[in-house]
């Protein structure tokens, strides 16, 4: 059974916004990193941003000050707010979840880390 489900893509021009959602059936791990990760045409799977039990978000260079990561209170559902969106954006987006920490600030988003993935909702950014 897959636990995470995604939703809220869709197609936008360039400078606008978008909320992604990720709704989350039940919890795995007694702390967590939450994350958003992405994966463009021909590009490799990056993570954008994360946030853990205590709630520390992580974001990816290019996206921070654009998007933000979020729960709800009762941290069934996932946000990820996506403003000035860019062509460069284009991607299939992906919720994951895996054990600990999101790692630090400087460090990347390493996919190993993350045990459970969504199936993934498409955001495409026309110029």
């Amino acid at each position: 059974q897959v636990p995470l489900v995604e939703s809220g893509g869709g197609s936008v021009q360039s400078g606008g916004s978008l909320r992604l959602s990720c709704s989350v059936s039940r919890y795995v791990y007694s702390s967590y990193c939450m994350a958003w990760f992405r994966q463009g045409p021909g590009k490799v799977r990056e993570g954008v941003a994360g946030i853990d039990t205590d709630g520390n978000t992580k974001y990816v260079d290019s996206v921070k000050g654009r998007f933000t990561i979020s729960q709800d209170n009762a941290k069934t559902t996932l946000y990820l707010e996506m403003n000035s969106l860019k062509p460069e954006d284009t991607a299939m987006y992906y919720c994951a979840a895996g054990p600990g920490t999101c790692g630090s600030g400087s460090s990347d988003f390493d996919l190993a880390d993350f045990g459970y993935w969504g199936q993934g909702t498409q955001v495409t950014v026309s110029s």
